[in-house]
């Protein structure tokens, strides 16, 4: 543990073990005779008691003293149950049981769940569970368990969180690596927060003394971790928005966007939010078309999780054939309507309403789909420098329009900005004299966290400066080196995403006349070494995307680019057809290049687990598939591609480089994409 090699075990070692484990096969057998035919005696007690005193972490044996208890009390007299000392004796009798296990162990999760139980049943002494906590707490001031047990009978003896503060402050003065004690303290003003307590809240009244009190901590000892995990607990405080806000949107206010003429006129609206968040409804978001008010309305949250909630949502707005007019211009408005009825996750109302509008107009052009379909090319010779006259490059200058702040919040920022720059100021320093990885990164998340509340009025101005940190943290820390790698993929998309004039530099016009497959404009971000998306918000307008050439594991987020019907995701590290599950939300999605990945080299794919739970995932088998396959034993192996393509209408798509990609594979595609033209660079007829 924590380093130490593990030392071979002596011949007296062994036989001890053996002995040890004869004893505990022993009692174990008895006493599973006696859960078994529900026996409660004194004996059978007391033989439980010295296994658990042996074994503390067997379970069963712990939910057995819970129906011994219970099946004790019921059966006494009325006499034993109305005597308080009669009962208090039999408590006392299960917290000892416990102190017994807890000196063999007194990090077992069996035992103080089992103190906790009894304690709660009342009858027993607080003050006495403070002693014991003491005395727990002195042969291993860190143990969690203690601590978690502690919020509990603090509880129960209504100890004020200020009195609980300082006493955690007087733990960290003795030791400055009681990781615990630091959680324990973020607990406390959290729930100090919550209250609004006087002296917490607003934030900055107790946040300046906090950052210098981890300071002391982490200045002492760079390379211990307990004060740099508070430290950047103390960082969120600061930065986070205390609920949902809407950020972007598709269209943009204030834009104009024009549709071609069809049987009805219909187009995506995307909200965008900061956080994930659930309450998207008509209820929630009034939608209305020149006069007319739509009540109908379905929102879908664009997710690959199973719980009802994103934070993009989308509708599909539609203009009846009989109702529009070439000459005339529909002006669209959305509002919310009870926006406390949107909540982020954690159950935060979005409590500042929020609208916008935009101007529809149609042209009489006939889409192009039912003519014939040329192969679309991403190569360097498709593409010439881009006219910034064009009407894209004007809807773009609505992502990047400075919004006015109300005063509260140009207050707020104020202090956050001269905290943080206090912050970086040290951090620094720190860095002068001591080679501290967590120091790097901290100093990291402190530039960025500075530059994300100032990037609306003005660039981001430290970015370089975060890409080196992350350069050299790959170097020193190789263990972590993916996470790194992560965290500079974002920050440089919010470096290219962070004005209109570094966006441009990475958008090329379409050499020949413009379709409406691929539009006018492609967004080229191939060849930055990116391994994660981020910074949809400000790419909810992207038509054509080319990622190529990068080190894509996942795609997640681009699920949000509604208006997406060109993606080239050639030469990147995509492991497996999950990792392409956000494609299915992809419904204007055309031409698709997934060539030369990792698709099918590893038969699970693990590393779509890393960053969400495999329970809240979407993938699951469609029975839909067996119907496809109609007993095809060629095809039966193919249900994940088909519940990611399935329900997409491409007309062009690479997929060759691919270990999974098998004659077999091209013909269940075949038979799967009936609208599809070109596959692999050649004409399907």
């Amino acid at each position: 543990m924590h380093g130490r090699p593990r030392k071979s075990a002596t011949p007296v070692d062994e036989n001890a073990s053996a002995l040890k484990a004869a004893k505990i096969r022993s009692l174990q057998t008895q006493f599973l005779q006696n859960h078994h035919n529900n026996i409660y005696t004194k004996e059978a007690l007391e033989l439980n008691a010295k296994l658990l005193e042996t074994n503390p972490e067997y379970m069963t044996a712990w939910n057995y003293r819970k129906l011994a208890f219970e099946h004790n009390l019921i059966s006494q007299s009325d006499a034993e149950k109305a005597d308080s000392d009669h009962i208090k004796s039999i408590i006392d009798e299960e917290l000892r049981v416990v102190e017994n296990a807890l000196r063999t162990n007194f990090k077992s999760y069996g035992a103080w769940h089992h103190r906790k139980w009894v304690v709660s049943k009342g009858n027993s002494s607080t003050e006495r569970e403070l002693k014991l906590l003491n005395m727990f707490q002195k042969q291993d001031t860190r143990n969690f368990h203690a601590w978690n047990y502690r919020r509990f009978i603090a509880g129960l003896k209504n100890i004020s969180d200020e009195k609980e503060l300082q006493y955690t402050t007087d733990m960290i003065n003795d030791n400055f690596s009681n990781y615990s004690a630091w959680h324990n303290r973020s607990v406390l003003l959290s729930n100090l927060l919550e209250k609004k307590a006087e002296g917490y809240f607003p934030k900055e009244t107790f946040l300046t003394e906090e950052y210098e009190f981890v300071r002391n901590a982490v200045f002492t000892d760079p390379d211990d971790q307990s004060g740099w995990f508070y430290h950047l607990w103390l960082l969120d405080q600061t930065v986070k928005v205390d609920m949902p806000v809407m950020v972007s949107s598709w269209p943009p206010c204030d834009s104009d966007i024009n549709l071609p003429v069809a049987s009805e006129v219909k187009f995506p609206v995307v909200l965008y939010f900061n956080e994930p968040v659930e309450g998207i409804s008509s209820h929630t978001v009034i939608v209305q078309i020149e006069d007319d008010v739509f009540k109908d309305i379905t929102w879908s949250p664009l997710s690959t999780n199973k719980f009802g909630c994103g934070q993009a949502w989308v509708t599909h707005l539609s203009i009846p054939h009989e109702k529009f007019n070439f000459s005339k211009i529909y002006e669209v408005k959305i509002k919310s309507e009870d926006s406390r009825g949107i909540t982020s996750l954690s159950g935060v109302p979005c409590s500042r309403p929020w609208s916008f509008a935009f101007r529809v107009s149609v042209k009489d052009v006939q889409p192009d789909e039912g003519q014939s379909f040329g192969r679309i090319m991403l190569t360097d010779e498709s593409f010439c420098t881009i006219d910034t006259n064009l009407n894209k490059t004007n809807l773009l200058k609505s992502y990047f329009e400075l919004k006015t702040s109300d005063d509260d919040q140009i207050t707020s920022s104020k202090w956050k900005l001269e905290m943080i720059d206090n912050e970086i100021a040290h951090y620094r320093e720190l860095l002068t004299w001591a080679d501290c990885k967590i120091g790097k990164l901290t100093l990291a998340r402190l530039l960025m966290a500075y530059d994300s509340m100032t990037s609306s009025a003005t660039p981001i101005a430290h970015v370089e400066e975060v890409l080196q940190l992350y350069s050299e943290l790959m170097k020193l820390d190789t263990p972590h080196q993916q996470y790194y790698k992560d965290e500079y993929s974002l920050v440089l998309l919010k470096q290219v995403t962070s004005s209109m004039e570094s966006l441009l530099k990475h958008c090329w016009q379409y050499k020949s006349t413009p379709s409406s497959i691929t539009g006018s404009i492609c967004l080229r971000l191939n060849s930055l070494s990116l391994s994660r998306i981020g910074s949809i918000e400000r790419l909810l307008w992207v038509q054509s995307l080319d990622l190529s050439h990068n080190q894509l594991h996942s795609i997640e987020g681009l699920e949000a680019l509604q208006l997406l019907s060109c993606l080239n995701l050639s030469h990147n590290k995509l492991a497996s057809f999950t990792a392409l599950d956000p494609l299915r939300f992809l419904k204007s999605l055309k031409v698709l290049n997934v060539s030369h990945n990792e698709i099918g080299s590893h038969t699970i794919d693990t590393r779509r687990y890393q960053c969400s739970s495999p329970m809240s995932h979407t993938i699951d088998y469609d029975p839909k598939f067996e119907e496809f396959a109609n007993g095809d034993a060629k095809l039966v192996n193919f249900w994940e591609a088909y519940t990611v393509f399935g329900g997409l209408n491409l007309m062009q798509l690479d997929i060759v480089g691919n270990v999974a990609v098998d004659e077999r594979f091209v013909s269940f595609l075949v038979k799967l994409l009936h609208g599809l033209k070109w596959l692999d660079g050649e004409e399907l007829h």
